[in-house]
């Protein structure tokens, strides 16, 4: 465009060139042309002289010279009026001339604020699509680095629960593992303590049996020598609380035997039991003198009158002999 307004601009140079150069050339030629005129006689005494010839001369020579005179003057007339009317016409032309060179330089001067106007406002504009655009990258680059947190901490979440939920199963493996051992344990303890307890029950009622053997024996010794039948009935009273009383080591077998001596007070208090012999397993040995302990108070012995118990239960002798 501003190659086109310019291609105008050089396009009114020349003609305005030209037609400046035309009217001085006019008005060179016009003065040129009124300093060589031959200078006429004024045109009163002209006048005068028609007037004086006037008396002498006729009527046609004086309508002739006033003729010849009104010719002249019709003929130079015009020519002025010409001369004055291309004078015009070319000042008029001049400033036409002269107004569109302003105008077009204002148009130009228009054109080039407006363009510089448009410069700014597109130098403008592209400033704030740039500085958009850096706002839209930055929120971009936010909203990346948000959700990039966001999917590490929930990556890590995961990761954690995964852990929590691998170690609650482990826990819980390891709870059902030890419950699992525990009652096992407990099963196999409970087996043991039925296999112990039938094996005690069978074990004290071959031992009561053993002890009631030698009692009787005893008893019939002793009906034989003090005839007296009461003694037997208390030995198998007491042999049947120890009996109870008993529980059974792991080390028993058959073919032990333990003997003991227990001692007691008129109201039958039990007051000690001792190892007499042993059997040589000492935990069979404690069990056997447990047993008598655990008895504790024997009330029947009261029945008995003193010198009896004193002869016969003060200190009283046991065997005991576990039998599988």
């Amino acid at each position: 465009m501003q190659h086109t307004e310019r291609s105008q601009s050089e396009s009114y140079f020349w003609p305005v060139v030209w037609a400046v150069g035309l009217h001085v050339l006019m008005f060179a030629m016009l003065f040129v042309s009124f300093a060589f005129t031959p200078e006429l006689p004024p045109a009163r005494p002209v006048v005068q002289a028609t007037l004086y010839q006037l008396k002498s001369q006729s009527q046609a020579t004086t309508q002739t010279t006033q003729k010849v005179a009104g010719e002249a003057q019709k003929t130079s007339a015009p020519q002025f009026e010409t001369e004055r009317l291309e004078q015009k016409k070319a000042e008029e032309q001049k400033q036409a001339e002269a107004k569109k060179l302003a105008e077009a330089r204002k148009a130009e001067e228009q054109r080039k604020a407006q363009e510089a106007r448009k410069a700014e406002q597109a130098k403008a504009e592209a400033a704030k699509r740039a500085e958009a655009e850096k706002a839209a990258q930055q929120k971009r680059q936010a909203e990346i680095a948000k959700k990039r947190a966001e999917e590490e901490a929930k990556k890590k979440a995961a990761e954690e629960a995964k852990k929590k939920a691998a170690a609650e199963e482990a826990k819980k493996k390891a709870a059902a593992a030890e419950a699992a051992k525990k009652k096992a344990a407990e099963d196999a303890k409970r087996k043991a303590e039925d296999a112990r307890r039938k094996a005690a029950e069978e074990q004290k009622a071959a031992a009561l049996a053993e002890l009631l053997s030698d009692n009787v024996q005893n008893q019939q010794d002793l009906a034989q020598t003090h005839g007296d039948q009461v003694a037997g009935n208390y030995d198998h009273l007491i042999i049947k609380l120890i009996t109870e009383n008993w529980q059974r080591p792991m080390s028993a077998r058959r073919g032990m035997s333990v003997e003991l001596l227990i001692q007691m007070l008129p109201d039958g208090t039990i007051t000690n039991a001792s190892v007499v012999r042993s059997s040589g397993d000492a935990p069979f040995d404690t069990s056997a003198v447990a047993a008598v302990r655990n008895v504790g108070r024997i009330s029947e012995l009261q029945e008995l009158d003193r010198a009896t118990f004193d002869r016969m239960y003060r200190q009283r002798r046991v065997i005991f002999k576990p039998e599988d």
